[in-house]
C-alpha cells in the first residue's frame, strides 16, 4: 500500500524532503503560503555559504563532507551550475589557537585530509589581497568551499520536485492541523482547503514556531540583518581575488561573499539576532546598518561609504542549542516537524531530504538522534556563531 505525505513548506528542506519521498513512491503534496521560490523564506537569496568549516564539531563536519559530492552532482546537471567553488577564507584577528573556531576548524580539516591551508603559508597578496594582515594576522584558506544561489538552487528542487511527481500548492498559508482518531491527519489552508495524508512534514522554516507553540521552549525566531552594498566595476570585490570571507566569526558574527556581476556584495551578520514574528513587517534597523558601515570601515575601509543596494533581514528557526530538530512529534503521531536551521541549513541541502525521508520512514540514519526530540538543556551555539 503507497503512503502519502504532506510537506508544508517549499523550502530547501521542504523541497528536498519531497523530492526523496517521490523517490521512494509516496505520494507527495507539497503546500507552501507564498510562490516558490518565496521572498520571505531564508532559504530565498542570492547566495548562501557552501562550507564544511564547523570548529571541532566532527558531526556537522562529516554531515557537509557528505553533502559536498551532492553539490558537486547537481553542478553536473544543472545549467548554468549554481554552485560557485570560489573557495572560503576564515581570517583570524590574533594567532589561531586551540579552542578557537579558526584553528579547531583547520585542524579537523586538515586531519581528515583537506587542502586547507594556514595564511602564513599562502602568498596573501595573490589569495586575499583586500584583507589588512594587520588586522587579521592568521587565519586559513578552504579551496573546497564556496557559494551558492540560493534562490535559484530552490527554483530547480521546484522543479525536480515536479519532474518527479509531487503536487505543489501555492499561495496556501496553513490555517491549522487536521487531527482526528488521536493522529495529525494533515492540515487546513487559510481558504478552507483540506489536504489529507498519512505524514504531515512540518518543513516551516521560521514560521515553525508560530505553528508549534508547544515547543516555544526550545525553538523561536530571530531575525539576521543582511546588507548588498554597491563595488562597481572593480575586480578587486570579485572572484578569485575576493573568495567567500569569515571575519573572526565566531566572536564578530561578520561574513560574506565575492561582487556579483552587477557590483553587489552581500554582507551579513551570524549572531545571536533579534526575536521576531515571521509575518511582521521586516526592517534593517538604523543601527544594524551603522554596525555594518563600522564594519566595513575597520576591515575593508575602501568600502567603507559603498552605496547600499539592499536591505534584508534573514530569518531563522532558532533552536536551544544550534541543532536542527527532526522527528516525529511524540505527542502528536502522524506528525513531522523538520525545522531549526538555526542559520547554518542550506549547505546540506543534497543530503537533509534523505535524512527527513529516513525519519519519517522509521529508517536508521547515522545524523538523526543528534536531531531528535529532546528537552532543553544547556544552550549553546552553532560553532561559527558570534554571541553578539
Amino acid at each position: 500500500m503507497s503512503s502519502s505525505a504532506l510537506v508544508i513548506g517549499a523550502g530547501v528542506f521542504g523541497l528536498t524532503t519531497a523530492c526523496e519521498l517521490r523517490r521512494r513512491r509516496w505520494t507527495v503534496t507539497v503546500v507552501d503560503a507564498g510562490r516558490v521560490p518565496r521572498e520571505e523564506a531564508a532559504s530565498t537569496d542570492v547566495s548562501k555559504i557552501i562550507r564544511m568549516d564547523y570548529g571541532a564539531d566532527a558531526l556537522y563536519t562529516a554531515m557537509a563532507e557528505s553533502a559536498m559530492p551532492g553539490w558537486d552532482d547537481w553542478n553536473a546537471r544543472w545549467s548554468p551550475p549554481l554552485y560557485h567553488q570560489d573557495g572560503f577564507v576564515l581570517l583570524a584577528s590574533e594567532p589561531m589557537r586551540p579552542g578557537g573556531f579558526e584553528f579547531e576548524s583547520y585542524s579537523l580539516l586538515k586531519g581528515r585530509g583537506h587542502p586547507v591551508a594556514r595564511l602564513s603559508d599562502l602568498d596573501r597578496t595573490a589569495v586575499i589581497p583586500a584583507w589588512s594582515e594587520d588586522r587579521y594576522p592568521d587565519g586559513y584558506f578552504n579551496p573546497r568551499a564556496g557559494w551558492a544561489e540560493s534562490g535559484r538552487v530552490v527554483e530547480r528542487l521546484l522543479h525536480e520536485a515536479r519532474g518527479l511527481g509531487a503536487r505543489i500548492v501555492e499561495d496556501a498559508a496553513v490555517a491549522r492541523l487536521i487531527e482526528s482518531g488521536g493522529r495529525v491527519r494533515g492540515a487546513q489552508t487559510a481558504t478552507g482547503d483540506d489536504h489529507r495524508a498519512d505524514a504531515t512534514i512540518l518543513a516551516t522554516g521560521a514560521w515553525t514556531p508560530a505553528l508549534t507553540p508547544h515547543l516555544a521552549d526550545v525553538m523561536w525566531t530571530t531575525a539576521q540583518p543582511v546588507i548588498h552594498v554597491d563595488v562597481g566595476p572593480d575586480d578587486r570585490w570579485r572572484a578569485p581575488k575576493f573568495p567567500v570571507w569569515a571575519a573572526d566569526i565566531a566572536r564578530t558574527g561578520w561574513y560574506g561573499f565575492p561582487a556579483l556581476s552587477t557590483g553587489a556584495m552581500k554582507i551579513g551578520h551570524h549572531g545571536s539576532g533579534r526575536r521576531v514574528e515571521a509575518d511582521a513587517a521586516r526592517h534593517v534597523l538604523p543601527a544594524e546598518e551603522t554596525r555594518v558601515r563600522g564594519f566595513l570601515g575597520r576591515s575593508l575601509p575602501p568600502l567603507a561609504d559603498a552605496p547600499i543596494v539592499h536591505r534584508r533581514l534573514c530569518l531563522y528557526c532558532d533552536t536551544f542549542d544550534g541543532d536542527f530538530w527532526i522527528d516525529h512529534d511524540p505527542e502528536r503521531p502522524g506528525l513531522v516537524v523538520a525545522a531549526g536551521d538555526s542559520g547554518h541549513g542550506f549547505k546540506f541541502a543534497p543530503i537533509i531530504g534523505g535524512l527527513i525521508a529516513d525519519v519519517v520512514e522509521g529508517r536508521p540514519n547515522r545524523w538523526a538522534e543528534r536531531f531528535s526530540w529532546r528537552q532543553r538543556l544547556r544552550d549553546t551555539r552553532e560553532a561559527a556563531r558570534a554571541d553578539a
